[in-house]
């Protein structure tokens, strides 16, 4: 838009200046050739007077007034005389302009070109004998006088009025493009602020604002978007604030519930009463982990925090550590591979990574066959960091993949019986507000591959 008003706003001035500036150059040019033509022609009529007396003494003077003419100007002169008057002076070639002045008695003006001019210009007057009697009637033409201008000095002069102007205009259309620089940006700065508040948004700051600036209209605009933020703040994180006191309320009674249920299992014998014992206390570990699981989502969607350069190897192998002893029991062996060397950065939040990888994990430890393996692979695409989990469970239909990061939703998998549907959601959450991206696909052995890109940041230079 910056731009747009830029081009919009130098266009006017070199309208402006067009309209301005070109016609006074081409009124300049035509004076400057009407005046060249006149002075000249002055000058070739009195010549062509001094011919016409005929008597010595005005011969005399014709010739000395040529020469002077040729000294002090670019032009030349050239006379059609009898032989005993100015035989000093050159004589012009027989032309149809020579020809008109000696038999019809004109006078005629040759400019070389009909553009502007050529290189000479080229003036032929007629001489008339003087009348006897001394009265002003013209007698027989008895000659011609032909003066040769060259119009070098006119062309200087002509490209400095164009240059002039030309230079004047250039000066005229920077400072225009400076001044439209300033006026766009001034212009466009309310526009700009909307923008930023726009991209904050976006980007999940919901307590970004626009400030009131600038003409009436944004003013208007910026103060309907600031309301419209402040609502959708205001009740996303009364809903945030809801789910987390629930999630941390219902937490107390589900752990008394278990340990009655512990307690009633423990005071029975008969085997339908601990079933069924059995059967609830399940469900009161589903829900207990549903619970934690509403808890971590609504932490993890109460603040967006500034991505850091973290070390991928150092976080994978510190989950790594957690997460083996849960492996060793059941015989299933986590393998690291590709290139997570010390020096790969990604872009990510303190603790989202961690519980990314908490989460993945721990779905594919439990879909895991005994004595499977669960292979961590790290890639380097560009500006991206690709890390892929990937197991060796039953995997997931088409249909499945596109369900399995909606909340509450579980699979028909191991994870099916005590999963809260929580897990994927959570860390779909999680990577984007880092801005990646997580995908399912199918394991090359079978099984799921979960795939997570992040931006990758600047590496650490080798020590």
């Amino acid at each position: 838009m910056i731009r747009q008003l830029i081009r919009s706003y130098v266009l006017l001035v070199a309208v402006a200046i067009g309209l301005f500036t070109v016609p006074v150059a081409f009124t300049l040019t035509a004076q400057l050739r009407d005046d060249t033509q006149l002075s000249v022609n002055r000058e070739a009529t009195t010549m062509a007077l001094l011919l016409g007396n005929g008597n010595d003494a005005s011969c005399q003077a014709l010739e000395e007034m040529a020469k002077a003419y040729g000294d002090e100007t670019p032009g030349e002169v050239k006379v059609a005389a009898p032989r005993e008057c100015a035989a000093d002076l050159p004589r012009p070639e027989r032309d149809s302009a020579l020809t008109k002045a000696l038999e019809d008695g004109a006078s005629t003006t040759d400019w070389g070109s009909s553009f502007i001019w050529g290189p000479q210009l080229v003036i032929t007057v007629p001489a008339h004998e003087r009348a006897a009697n001394g009265d002003n009637d013209k007698g027989a033409v008895v000659g011609a006088v032909r003066i040769v201008y060259s119009t070098s000095n006119l062309t200087h002069r002509l490209w400095t009025i164009w240059g002039f102007r030309a230079a004047l205009a250039a000066i005229v259309l920077a400072a225009a493009a400076g001044i439209g620089v300033i006026a766009a940006r001034r212009l466009t700065r309310p526009l700009r602020q909307l923008n930023d508040m726009a991209s904050k948004f976006s980007d999940g700051d919901l307590t970004a604002r626009s400030p009131v600036t600038g003409p009436q209209e944004t003013q208007t605009l910026a103060r309907t978007l600031n309301q419209g933020a402040e609502r959708l703040d205001t009740l996303i994180g009364a809903q945030r604030i809801f789910v987390a006191d629930a999630s941390h309320q219902l937490r107390t009674p589900l752990t008394a519930l278990r340990l009655s249920l512990d307690n009633i299992a423990d005071g029975v014998d008969d085997e339908f009463v601990k079933e069924d014992v059995e059967q609830a206390t399940a469900e009161v570990v589903r829900m207990s982990r549903l619970v934690n699981g509403l808890l971590v989502l609504a932490r993890a969607e109460a603040k967006v925090t500034a991505a850091e350069p973290l070390s991928l190897r150092d976080v994978i192998e510190e989950r790594f550590s957690v997460w083996r002893p849960a492996a060793d029991e059941r015989g299933v062996t986590i393998a690291l591979r590709g290139g997570a060397d010390g020096r790969l950065l990604v872009l990510a939040s303190p603790g989202h990574l961690d519980q990314v990888l908490d989460n993945v994990l721990s779905n594919a430890l439990e879909v895991s066959p005994d004595g499977g393996t669960i292979t961590v692979q790290v890639e380097r695409r560009g500006n991206e960091v690709e890390l892929l989990v990937l197991d060796e469970g039953p995997g997931m239909s088409d249909a499945e993949k596109s369900r399995a990061f909606d909340r509450f939703w579980r699979g028909q998998g191991l994870t099916g019986r005590v999963g809260s549907g929580l897990g994927l959601a959570v860390v779909k959450q999680l990577v984007t507000d880092d801005g990646g991206t997580v995908t399912l696909w199918d394991a090359p052995r079978g099984g799921l591959c979960v795939a997570i890109s992040l931006r990758a940041a600047a590496q650490r230079s080798g020590g």
